[in-house]
This record gives structure tokens, C-alpha cells and sequence, in this order.
């Protein structure tokens, strides 16, 4: 078998040859980058961390009733909130919520118009789709990789892999809504004279709301999955004392940070849980 490697195809090589590159020529943009989710980064972990925690919780609590309009799941989410605030995990809550929250707006920001242009051009989304694959079956540790050499260690590093691993889900559920509008509807908008800007915003959007706010569900789930990942990286949250646990063996601090990890989760889902 040594013929065979004898003639290795340089795949690592390239790889590393073309982030060097990269580096070199686009440490300005990289910089700008970082800058600018730094400071998404601040301004969400201040609106969350500067009130009381009662407060903050209060407010999660009122966005619950506005969306889901049911006493139950408004219950459940302040019972949630409290216990996480029992065990002593607020901080690092709150932490954790800063990356979910800004891998979402990241996420959405560019998703949500990706997965529109697909739905519209039928052969970009099928050129799209073997970068989807790759994005999502590609190791998550992967993407580390890359982040620290051009963001360093941080938060930042942490949000960019996890946009990466989730961006695919929004661009897909986009998708999938919006090319799935009925033809009739369509033949309607277009008999009453709509524009296709029109056509988009009042029949094709409505339409496809569900599965858009289905993609958001999603990029929450999986963005909170990283929480742990982007812990190597340095970002705060959760993920620190799972890690730390793992470090020290710690049976009990694992069960602990991973429980809440659970909350945060079923909190979450629950709040933006959206029925058609």
C-alpha cells in the first residue's frame, strides 16, 4: 500500500496554504469582522446582564405570553428561570444566551434571503446543496480551526463556527416554505396585477412563516449544542463548567451545568414553538 501514499493527494496542505492566504490578505476584514460581532456580542450580554435577573426574567416571561398566549408554558418558563438562578448559573446563562442570540441574528440575517433566492432559482439551491452537506456533516471541531486563526480566542471564534454549523438550517426551511406556496395562490397574486416583490411579502413570506420561524427553532437548538465547542475556543457560558467537569471528572458539576443546558433548551423551544 506505501504506492498509494507515495502519491497523497495534498488536501491538508491545500487547505493550510489557503487559509495562510487568507490571512495575509484579508486580516483587515477580519479585524472589521470581529470588531462588529464584538460588539453584537457586548450589547446583548449588557441588555441581559445589567437588569435584575427578576427583571430579565420578567421580560422573557411577557415575550412568552405575546407569542404563545398560554399560561402554562408562561409558568413553566419563570419556573425554569428560578431554578437555573437556585443553582447558581445566571452568569454563565446569560453568557450562553449572548452567542444562541447572535448566531440567530447572524444566522437569519443571511439565511432567511439565501433561502429565498434558492426557492426562486432552482439551480442555485441545487448548486448550494453539496455545501449544505458539507457544512453540516463536516466534525464541528473543524471549524475551530480556521476560527482561531483569524479571530483569535473568544467569543467571536466560538460564534463563527457556530454559524457555520447552523446556517444550513434556516437556508433550507426558507426554502423548502417558500418554493412549497401553493401555484394557485400564486396564479391569484399575479390575476390581481402583484408585483413580485408583492407577490413575495403578502402571499409567498405568510406562507412560508411557519417554516421560516421553524428554521429559527432550529438555529436556537443547534446553536445552544455549540455552547460546549465554543467553550475550548474560550467563549464563555454553559459550556465552561461542562468542560471543566470533563477536566476534573466532576460527576456532579457535569450534571449540574449539563441540566441546565436541558432547561435553557426545553425554555427556548418552548417559547418559540409556532404551530401552523
Amino acid at each position: 500500500m506505501d504506492w498509494l501514499t507515495d502519491t497523497k493527494i495534498p488536501v491538508g496542505k491545500t487547505a493550510k496554504a489557503v487559509f495562510e492566504w487568507l490571512q495575509d490578505i484579508g486580516e483587515p476584514f477580519f479585524d472589521w469582522l470581529s470588531w462588529l460581532l464584538e460588539l453584537l456580542i457586548d450589547g446583548i450580554l449588557w441588555v441581559l446582564q445589567t437588569p435584575h435577573p427578576f427583571i430579565t426574567v420578567g421580560v422573557f416571561v411577557a415575550i412568552t405570553w405575546l407569542l404563545q398566549r398560554n399560561w402554562k408554558i408562561c409558568v413553566f418558563v419563570a419556573l425554569g428561570f428560578l431554578f437555573i438562578l437556585n443553582q447558581g448559573y445566571w452568569e454563565e446563562t446569560t453568557e450562553s444566551l449572548t452567542l444562541v442570540l447572535s448566531a440567530c441574528l447572524v444566522c437569519m440575517a443571511i439565511g432567511v434571503p439565501i433561502g429565498i433566492a434558492a426557492a426562486h432559482r432552482p439551480r442555485l439551491f441545487v448548486a448550494m446543496r453539496p455545501v449544505l452537506d458539507l457544512m453540516q456533516t463536516l466534525p464541528t471541531f473543524v471549524y475551530l480551526i480556521p476560527a482561531i486563526v483569524f479571530f483569535g480566542i473568544g467569543m467571536v471564534p466560538g460564534l463563527i463556527a457556530t454559524v457555520i454549523f447552523v446556517l444550513p438550517a434556516p437556508i433550507r426551511l426558507t426554502h423548502l416554505g417558500v418554493s412549497s406556496t401553493p401555484k394557485p395562490l400564486l396564479e391569484a397574486a399575479e390575476a390581481f396585477g402583484a408585483t413580485k416583490s408583492q407577490t413575495l411579502w403578502k402571499v409567498e413570506l405568510p406562507y412560508a412563516l411557519p417554516q421560516i420561524m421553524t428554521g429559527l427553532n432550529q438555529t436556537i437548538m443547534l446553536s445552544l449544542s455549540m455552547v460546549v465547542i465554543a467553550a475550548l475556543v474560550g467563549a464563555d457560558g454553559l459550556g465552561v463548567p461542562v468542560v471543566r467537569a470533563l477536566n476534573q471528572v466532576n460527576t456532579a458539576l457535569g450534571f449540574e451545568s449539563g441540566f441546565v443546558i436541558v432547561v435553557v433548551a426545553i425554555i427556548l423551544d418552548r417559547v418559540l414553538r409556532v404551530e401552523r
